[in-house]
């Protein structure tokens, strides 16, 4: 029997990326994404509703994600839905699944680096000289 297993989200992450190493020294990086739907119902109400959904990321892509991504910072996802299982320390079952990052393609603006609310410095302007070809 054959079987698909791809998705495809854009939304805005929930909170900054965690970049972590495990031991063998492989990048790996989690955040959420929060997805928005709009409908109507039967009655011609209009809602809304948001799905929050974890984003696994490894490798060279994961250290790209820790870098460059904030919360609040839209991102287009592909990848494959996963499910993780594992025992708590009190030997509760868990199981959750989430999305392992195939790419990661940045929409929104960059996340600020100086303070909340700080404007970006204008670029200087350029001389007719600075825009010449050296050749």
């Amino acid at each position: 029997m054959a079987s698909f297993n791809k998705v495809i989200l854009m939304g805005n992450l929930t909170r900054d990326p965690e970049l972590r190493y495990i031991p063998s020294g492989a990048p790996v990086c989690n955040f959420d994404l929060a997805v928005n739907r709009s409908y109507t119902t039967q009655g011609g109400e209009r809602r809304d509703e948001v799905c929050y959904i974890t984003i696994v990321v490894w490798g060279k892509q994961a250290e790209s994600c820790g870098e460059y991504l904030g919360k609040g910072r839209t991102v287009l996802v592909e990848g494959h839905l996963q499910q993780r299982s594992w025992e708590t320390p009190e030997g509760q079952k868990r199981s959750k699944h989430e999305v392992v990052a195939e790419r990661v393609q940045f929409v929104g603006p960059r996340k600020a680096a100086g303070p909340p609310g700080a404007e970006e410095e204008p670029e200087a302007p350029r001389g007719p000289e600075q825009d010449e070809v050296p050749f």
